[in-house]
C-alpha cells in the first residue's frame, strides 16, 4: 500500500456510505453526507445539481484537456436472501460486506482519494470528479441532467467493478414491449383468435434471429424475451400478448437502427421505452489505453451497462471489485482491493497524457 492516508481515508468514508441508504431515486441523504465529507473534512468545493456531485480541479486550465473521473452513489434495492445486514458495513478477513460496496462504492472513494492526489500537484490536464446519482435505472436526475453542466471533457474513466482491468468497449441497452393482438372469446367453444399463438411466430424469431456483426470486445448483438403478459383467467381466449425483449447491443448496430429491423419482421406492435442507452467504446490506440497495456493490465468488452453509455466523449470502465458481485446478497470488496485500486489510478493518471 503506497498510500495509506489516502487508503485509511476510503475505507472510512466507503463504511460510511453503506450505513446510508442511498436506493436510486432515494440518495439525498447520502448525496448531502458525501457533500459535507468533501468540503469539510477534504476541504474541496463542491458543487450539486439534484444528487449529483462533482468537484473541479482547484488549478483548472481551460488551455488543458480535462479528464473526468465517474462513478454513482446509488444501489439497486437489496434482495431478502441477504445474510447479512445490508446497511451495516461488517468486516471479515479481507472482506467489506454491505449494500453498494463493490458496485459501486469501491471505485466512487478509490477515484476521489485519487483525485485529492492528482490535484495535489502539477498535471499536463484538468481533472472533475462527479458522484452521480440514478445510474442503477438511468434516470433522468442522474448523470444526464448534470452532464451539460460540467466543463468540456475530453475523457473519461469511470469506477464501475471491473477487477482494475480496462473495460474499453460496452454493450448498450434497449428494452421493447410487443404486443400481438387477438379477438376474445369463450374457450369451450373455440372462439375467437388467440393473441398467444398469434405471438409464438415472433417469439420465435426473435429467439433465432443472429445480428451478422460480431464484435471482437463485445460478441453478438443479443436479443432475449424476459417478461409475458397474457389472458384475465382459464376459460377467456385471450386478445391481447404482450412481452418484453430485452436487447443488448454492440458497437456495430445503433438502438434506433435494430428497432427498425425488428418491427419489419414481426407482426406485433412495437415500442421502444428509450433509444439513448448505446454502446460506448474507446479507441485501441488512446494514450489511456496505451498506458493501460504498458501497465500489464489486459482490455476487454463488458457486457453490462453504466454511465458510460450517456456520455458523448471517449470513455473506459476500469475500478475495484468483480462485476460478478454486483447486484447479489451479500455484496462485498476486498479491503486490499480498495488499495489496489488507489495505487492503480495514481501510477496510471499521474503524469499521463490523456489525449
Amino acid at each position: 500500500m503506497k498510500y495509506q492516508e489516502l487508503y485509511d481515508d476510503a475505507i472510512f468514508l466507503l463504511k460510511k456510505l453503506i450505513s446510508i441508504p442511498s436506493v436510486s431515486r432515494q440518495e439525498q441523504e447520502v448525496a448531502d453526507f458525501l457533500a459535507d465529507t468533501i468540503k469539510h473534512h477534504y476541504g474541496l468545493p463542491v458543487h450539486r445539481e439534484a444528487n449529483n456531485l462533482w468537484i473541479i480541479d482547484p488549478h483548472y486550465d481551460t488551455q488543458r484537456p480535462t479528464l473526468l473521473l465517474n462513478a454513482h452513489i446509488d444501489t439497486v434495492k437489496p434482495v431478502d436472501s441477504w445474510k447479512h445486514d445490508p446497511f451495516v458495513p461488517a468486516v471479515e478477513d479481507d472482506c467489506l460486506y454491505g449494500l453498494g460496496s463493490n458496485d459501486c462504492g469501491g471505485g466512487l472513494v478509490s477515484l476521489l482519494q485519487a483525485f485529492r492526489y492528482l490535484t495535489s500537484k502539477q498535471q499536463s490536464y484538468n481533472l472533475v470528479y462527479l458522484a452521480s446519482a440514478e445510474e442503477e435505472v438511468s434516470g433522468i436526475n442522474g448523470i444526464r441532467r448534470v452532464l451539460p453542466l460540467l466543463p468540456t471533457i475530453d475523457v473519461a474513466v469511470v469506477g464501475e467493478p471491473t477487477g482494475m482491468q480496462p473495460a474499453i468497449a460496452e454493450k448498450g441497452l434497449m428494452v421493447l414491449d410487443i404486443t400481438s393482438k387477438g379477438l376474445s372469446g369463450h374457450a369451450a367453444r373455440q372462439e375467437g383468435v388467440n393473441a398467444i399463438y398469434e405471438a409464438l411466430d415472433d417469439l420465435n424469431w426473435l429467439r433465432n434471429y443472429r445480428f451478422k456483426m460480431v464484435s471482437e470486445l463485445l460478441g453478438p448483438t443479443l436479443m432475449n424475451v424476459t417478461v409475458i403478459h397474457a389472458g384475465t383467467q382459464h376459460n377467456v381466449i385471450p386478445d391481447a400478448c404482450t412481452y418484453t425483449v430485452d436487447i443488448r447491443t454492440n458497437e456495430y448496430y445503433r438502438n434506433e437502427e435494430v428497432f427498425q429491423f425488428i418491427r419489419e419482421h414481426v407482426k406485433g406492435e412495437v415500442k421502444a421505452r428509450s433509444f439513448h442507452l448505446h454502446s460506448s467504446c474507446i479507441n485501441k490506440e488512446h494514450p489511456l489505453v496505451k498506458r493501460c497495456l504498458s501497465m500489464g493490465m489486459l482490455p476487454f468488452g463488458s457486457p453490462t451497462l453504466s454511465d458510460q453509455a450517456l456520455m458523448s466523449f471517449p470513455s473506459l470502465k476500469l475500478g475495484p471489485g468483480e462485476s460478478s458481485r454486483s447486484h447479489t446478497a451479500d455484496e462485498f470488496i476486498r479491503l486490499s482491493e480498495i488499495g489496489q485500486g488507489i495505487d492503480t489510478y495514481i501510477e496510471l493518471l499521474d503524469g499521463a497524457t490523456i489525449c
